[in-house]
């Protein structure tokens, strides 16, 4: 049985049959989620598990059957095709699934982050309110990059957020927002962003047998200012120093929507021969990360390893391909929270962190009402899988 959920005493009763409804563009994930869950529950050893309280706690399959049709318009409902009266309900979307397409008056159109986001909001319709309790998880939260406002513009992201829990959603659990205080739009409800730390460094270590883990030989950087309290978390946890690049933009020009930057300007210690760890939580068209691995390597950087938790890839591989070509980094790092391509997963460079336990084992405890502070803090997972490498090395 898996050690994790075996040392977590769930004794609490749960707060309702549990159930859950990964929206087509997360069918993958949400299959993977359900198939720990089963295994977990049928092993338990929860003495109290045909009891009334723990009614429909041991099933075959916790999914719920949904579905969202299209007319030839375009137009589309969401339909629930089970009872869902009573239960737990944990809907999971990821918003970044292009891969999906609708037809459109005849057209073919690709699915975009807002068509996600009004199919998911039109399954917590069909639920009808009849669901005892109502999370969603949304690994890519969405539009968290337009979080704050500097000119006359619409926050979507608070908008979005407002409107979840208008429409009876009790929890929303992201995965690295980019910036965690959208949450202050809905602060009576329950808000979690979740760090893949333990994932990225487990993946890590478990695909590279030579690394020294310590300050003399290995070193984190954040490749911006904004992702600073993500590479100090990584450096503090594994007891290395950290630097940060800063980005000097031209704030007279737009460029696709953003200031264009001139410059990567790095601040901190010399990394001449270490091992770095470059952390970030998305990767869009990628010109950042290659320019900051360039930036390194001219700096006489040894390997360089590229983190980054949603591994969106908006302008293609071909430019990874060419800097992998060139040696400006070994490997990079992305999770499975949201799609990846074939062409990605076959690359030699590549390494993919899988978060469906993680989420199982979220879900797990959430459905038992018990507290999940320690999931969201992985310190002692990180350093035991550290020490059990060190020692292998001996």
């Amino acid at each position: 049985m898996n050690i994790q959920r075996s040392e977590r005493i769930l004794e609490t009763i749960p707060v309702g049959p549990l159930g859950i409804i990964p929206l087509p563009s997360c069918k993958e994930l949400g299959q993977k989620v359900n198939d720990y869950l089963v295994q977990w529950r049928r092993e338990s050893a929860n003495e109290h598990k045909n009891t009334l309280a723990f009614q429909g706690y041991e099933q075959d399959s916790y999914l719920v059957s949904a579905k969202v049709p299209r007319f030839g318009s375009g137009e589309a409902k969401g339909i629930v095709l089970e009872s869902v009266r009573g239960r737990d309900l944990y809907l999971m979307v990821d918003v970044c699934n292009y891969s999906l397409t609708y037809s459109l008056c005849g057209h073919e159109n690709h699915m975009s982050p807002d068509d996600h986001y009004q199919d998911l909001k039109r399954i917590i319709a069909a639920c009808g309110g009849k669901a005892r309790r109502i999370t969603v998880i949304m690994p890519f939260l969405y539009e968290s990059r337009q979080h704050r406002r500097s000119t006359r513009e619409s926050l979507d992201c608070a908008l979005a957020l407002k409107e979840l829990v208008n429409m009876g959603v009790d929890n929303i659990i992201t995965f690295d927002a980019h910036d965690p205080r959208v949450q202050n739009a809905i602060p009576l409800h329950g808000f979690e962003t979740v760090q893949a730390s333990y994932q990225f460094i487990k993946a890590l270590l478990g695909n590279v047998h030579d690394l020294r883990v310590d300050s003399g030989h290995m070193m984190v950087v954040s490749p911006d200012e904004g992702g600073m309290s993500r590479a100090i978390y990584i450096a503090n946890i594994l007891g290395l120093d950290m630097g940060m690049f800063y980005k000097r933009r031209d704030y007279t020009k737009i460029v696709n929507g953003r200031n264009p930057i001139v410059a990567h300007e790095f601040l901190g210690s010399n990394v001449e021969g270490k091992d770095i760890i470059v952390i970030d939580d998305m990767i869009s068209s990628g010109e950042s990360m290659i320019d900051v691995a360039g930036k390194l390597k001219a700096l006489k950087a040894n390997r360089i390893f590229l983190f980054s938790t949603f591994g969106l890839f908006t302008n293609g591989l071909e430019k990874f391909d060419k800097a992998f070509e060139e040696g400006l980094f070994h490997r990079l790092l992305t999770t499975n929270l949201v799609y990846q391509k074939p062409e990605l997963l076959a690359k030699p460079y590549y390494i993919t962190c899988d978060m469906s336990k993680y989420i199982a084992l979220l879900i797990d405890t959430l459905n038992h009402d018990a507290s999940i502070s320690d999931l969201l803090d992985p310190y002692e997972r990180i350093h035991r899988f550290l020490k059990k490498y060190k020692d292998a090395q001996k």
